[in-house]
């Protein structure tokens, strides 16, 4: 049984239990945020375009739903693994024509 850190009323760190066995994995590479003024709902699916250019429709398999309170509680622990992850392995270029490399491109990390 895995734990995760919560925070009391005294700020003292503590160790909440959870239960990891009826969890299920799943794959995603796109996903979604909408909303209320209550909530926020990120949808989850695979995208299985190459380049973006066929009218196929991604298919959406998982929704969760947050309050705003936990949702910045996510922002604040996904940007520190992002942070981590880059400092170990360099920055993570979001922009795919940026990635792509060409004929005649230098090869990434390459000094010139």
């Amino acid at each position: 049984m895995n734990s995760e850190p919560s925070v009391p009323a005294n700020n003292e760190p503590r160790i909440a239990p959870v239960d990891e066995s009826h969890i299920v994995a799943t794959y995603a590479n796109f996903c979604r945020v909408t909303g209320t003024p209550e909530e926020l709902i990120v949808d989850f699916g695979l995208n299985k375009q190459v380049a973006g250019t066929s009218a196929e429709t991604i298919g959406l398999t998982q929704r969760i739903i947050v309050n705003f309170f936990t949702a910045k509680r996510l922002a604040a622990a996904l940007a520190m693994a992002v942070a981590r992850h880059e400092q170990a392995f360099g920055v993570l270029e979001t922009d795919v024509q940026r990635r792509i490399v060409r004929p005649g491109d230098a090869p990434v990390g390459a000094q010139g």
